[in-house]
Formats: C-alpha cells, sequence, structure tokens
C-alpha cells in the first residue's frame, strides 16, 4: 500500500518537469523561427492609387500639362479635395503686392515726403531778352508724393540777369537829358543830353524772386534714370535797380576812399506768372531716396504794362517823372535751368 502512493508521487513529479520542458523549448524555437516584424507604413499624401501628383498642371484631376505654359503657377491651381483626401494640407494662398506701410512711406513703397536745391542758369526769351541778359538762379523746396506718380511741392526761386547794353546807354540818355522846361526851372543846364563824359556813369541789373506750388508727374522709368513733368503757377516779384559808380570811405585799421557801385534808381512789378516744364533724375544707388536733377522750364510773368519816360518821349517828359523804366513792367518771359539735389 505504501509501495503503490510512492510510486505515483514520483511519477507525477517526472511528468510534470518534462511538461515544462517541452514548453519551454517551443517558446525558444518561436521566438528564432518567426521575428516580430512592424506593419507596412501607408504614404501621408495619396492623390490616387494609380497616378502620382502632377504639380506642373493647373489641376490635379489631369495627368499632362499644356505645352503653352511651360512654367506652372503654383498660385492658381485647382486642388481636388476628393482626389487629395482629407490628409492632404490647404492649398497654397495667393499675395498680393507687399505693401509698406509708415510714417514717412506710401503703401506702394515711395517717400511721402522730399525736398530739393538746385543751382544754375537763367535765360530770358521774347521780349525780355530785349532788355535783358543770361545769367543766374538758385531755388529749393519741399513737397509731397501721393504716390510713385503724382506729387506736388512749393518753391522759392531766385533768378537774377543782367542788362543789355542798349538798356543801359538809353537809361543814360534818359537821365543824363535836360529839355527846356528844365533848364526853365534852374533844374538842369544846358538843354539837351549831357555831353560825352560829363553825364553819369550807368550800370545795373534785374531779378525775379517767386512763391510757387507745382504738381509734378513723374514718368514709369526702369533702373537709375527717370523723368518728370513739372507745372505750376504762383507770385512772381521782378525788381531793376540802376547803380552808378562811387566814392564811398571804408575804415578798417586806417581809412582810405574806395569805388563802389551805389543804387540810384529801383523799380520794381508784382504779378501772378506761371511755368512747365521737364526733369531728368540719376537715383544714386538702388536703396537711396537721394537723386541728382536737371530740369528746364518756361516761366511766364504776367505784368500789367506801364508807361513811363522813354528814349524817344524824354525831350516832353520833366524830370519830375517817376517811372524812367518802364520795361521792367512788360510782359516777362525767361527759362531758367537748374541742377541739384531731390532727397
Amino acid at each position: 500500500m505504501n509501495t503503490n502512493r510512492s510510486f505515483f508521487g514520483v511519477a507525477c513529479r517526472i511528468a510534470a518537469l518534462s511538461f515544462l520542458m517541452t514548453g519551454t523549448a517551443s517558446m525558444i524555437e518561436a521566438q528564432q523561427v518567426s521575428p516580430v516584424t512592424s506593419a507596412p507604413r501607408t504614404p501621408l499624401f495619396l492623390a490616387s492609387e494609380s497616378t502620382p501628383l502632377d504639380l506642373t498642371s493647373t489641376s490635379f484631376g489631369s495627368s499632362s500639362s499644356s505645352s503653352s505654359d511651360a512654367t506652372p503657377s503654383y498660385a492658381k491651381l485647382d486642388f481636388d479635395s476628393a482626389a487629395l483626401g482629407s490628409s492632404q494640407p490647404p492649398p497654397r494662398r495667393s499675395y498680393g503686392r507687399p505693401s509698406y506701410h509708415g510714417g514717412n512711406t506710401n503703401p506702394d513703397g515711395s517717400s511721402k515726403y522730399f525736398a530739393l536745391i538746385g543751382f544754375g542758369a537763367a535765360l530770358p526769351v521774347g521780349i525780355t531778352h530785349k532788355y535783358e541778359t543770361l545769367s543766374w538762379g538758385l531755388g529749393g523746396g519741399v513737397g509731397r508724393n501721393f504716390n510713385k506718380t503724382l506729387g506736388v511741392d512749393v518753391e522759392f526761386n531766385y533768378d537774377h540777369f543782367g542788362l543789355q547794353g542798349a538798356t543801359l546807354n538809353n537809361e543814360a540818355y534818359i537821365d543824363n537829358y535836360c529839355t527846356a522846361a528844365d533848364v526853365t526851372a534852374g533844374l538842369c543846364s544846358p538843354a539837351g543830353p549831357a555831353a560825352a563824359g560829363t553825364g553819369i556813369q550807368i550800370d545795373g541789373n534785374n531779378h525775379v524772386w517767386s512763391f510757387t506750388l507745382n504738381p509734378i508727374v513723374t514718368v514709369p522709368t526702369e533702373g537709375s534714370l527717370g523723368a518728370y513733368v513739372i507745372v505750376g503757377g504762383g507770385y512772381y516779384h521782378k525788381v531793376a535797380n540802376f547803380t552808378t559808380p562811387t566814392t564811398e570811405v571804408e575804415c578798417y585799421y586806417y581809412c582810405e576812399e574806395v569805388e563802389a557801385n551805389a543804387t540810384f534808381d529801383h523799380y520794381t512789378s508784382n504779378a501772378f506768372g506761371v511755368n512747365g516744364g521737364f526733369g531728368l533724375t540719376y537715383k544714386f544707388s538702388k536703396f537711396s531716396n537721394e537723386r541728382f536733377y536737371v530740369e528746364a522750364r518756361y516761366v511766364l510773368m504776367l505784368d500789367s504794362q506801364r508807361t513811363g519816360v522813354t528814349a524817344a518821349n524824354v525831350a516832353t517828359s520833366p524830370l519830375t517823372a517817376t517811372d524812367f523804366y518802364p520795361a521792367n513792367s512788360d510782359r516777362t518771359t525767361y527759362i531758367p535751368i537748374k541742377a541739384g539735389i531731390r532727397f
């Protein structure tokens, strides 16, 4: 009885040990024969199962591109949401021209404000050339650009002229003339013009200064060169001065007599005037606002002509007359040519 029970216990232990060893061997064999593999990855972006995405076409539904348009326009691609699927990112946005905003900049990138200064020549033309000669001029101003094409400025200009020899000779003749009435009144003697070398010697000059408002239209160009058209109008003030040599005493460490021209006759004329012309500009660099400019304008000063003493009527005009140079109030025309900097 005891013998059978002992035999049964030994048999159970042997069977359990055999089962454990068999299971362990099966697991080791399974790991060596069938390694674990990862699942295949699915592409994130699929236009279709058979046709690849054609970026050269204006529509993803077409497999060919137009032969007349070699350069794709990505900003106008027609995206098919059904073909792309929900995982496709949204289409590219279309952006317009960049806008530059600032206190000194317009939306198109041009500067809002500018200034200018220039120097050059003043050329009398028309009837003005009969009395005056070529000389010099200068000017400056400030302006406002509304965009790259349209602007306006306010300018001050000073244009200086000499006087023709005939003008000076006529003035000397008038100032040295003595009428019979003047002789009777005891103002001068004898009647007629002064003898050569005994009358006063005359020199003189003329100038015009002005304040004008001028619209400017810039011509669209490429590169450093530019062009513009300018017109305007404003207030013009014309002055004529006649001088004669005189002797003055100047004292520094010691005193001495020097000869100088003293103004003995002076005339003015005020009137509205207009101007118009064109100019060329050159930009110093791509990123610079400074430009060299040269321009020419035609100026018309709308004077009101006056009457006065001339060489033709001096014999009948008393010395008490006040205007011995009525040509100063004639209609004035001239061409100022200036070069300078716009910044």
